[in-house]
């Protein structure tokens, strides 16, 4: 029975072992290349594949260039994922610039489809992320330091230095996806009811209304 049960748990290692690389970014895929044909109608998990494919879908030329910070966050992302760089269709990679003004902010947000990494190609930033737990791992990085964010985790980055800081972001997904957490709690359509959001942040109604009028659509 004792030998059994080891080889049960064995089997069941191995299953977990061939099921890991599924779960660390989108599926693989089952051709060398699949351009994304943005303009068709057909929905699917993902999008399917151009028939027209030369050099230019696999060629990005937007993040030569830093991107505008002059809003509220004093941040911008500029995305090279599969909406903007049809190449990456099926590759289950895509990568962005981030942008920092200084004091900067990319706001506490989550990428549920994939893990991100980062190099800072100039500036000093504070970044985090915080676990399931509740647990903070925070640093102080600079030019040409590298950092990494769990998938699905709570992150943020904020400019300290006195002048424009930026990275580039790689994630192991085509679409990595991105929920703003104050943006999504505040700014949803229909809005998340004010009774909801006052109970959940142990605050009043009207500071709820208050907030929601800042993320409210331009």
């Amino acid at each position: 029975m004792a030998k059994i049960h080891l080889y049960m748990a064995a089997a069941c290692a191995v299953v977990l072992a061939l099921a890991a690389p599924t779960l660390a970014g989108d599926p693989d895929m089952l051709q060398d290349v699949c351009v994304a044909d943005l303009a068709s109608p057909i929905k699917l998990n993902g999008f399917p594949c151009k028939a027209n494919v030369t050099a230019d879908d696999f060629f990005f030329p937007g993040l030569r260039n830093p991107g505008n910070t002059n809003n509220a966050a004093g941040s911008v992302v500029t995305a090279a994922n599969v909406e903007k760089f049809p190449g990456v269709n099926t590759l289950g990679v895509s990568i962005a610039r981030i942008d920092y003004a200084p004091g900067g902010q990319n706001p506490p947000h989550t990428h549920p489809r994939a893990t991100e990494i980062i190099f800072v190609l100039e500036g000093t930033l504070e970044v985090g992320f915080i676990t399931t737990a509740n647990k903070l791992f925070t640093k102080i990085i600079c030019k040409g330091d590298v950092f990494v964010f769990p998938r699905g985790l709570v992150h943020f980055q904020q400019n300290r230095g006195h002048g424009p800081a930026a990275v580039v972001a790689a994630f192991n997904s085509q679409l990595q996806g991105t929920q703003a957490i104050a943006m999504t709690l505040f700014g949803a359509t229909p809005p998340v009811s004010s009774d909801i959001l006052a109970k959940a942040f142990r605050i009043g109604n009207g500071e709820v209304d208050a907030i929601k009028a800042k993320f409210a659509p331009k």
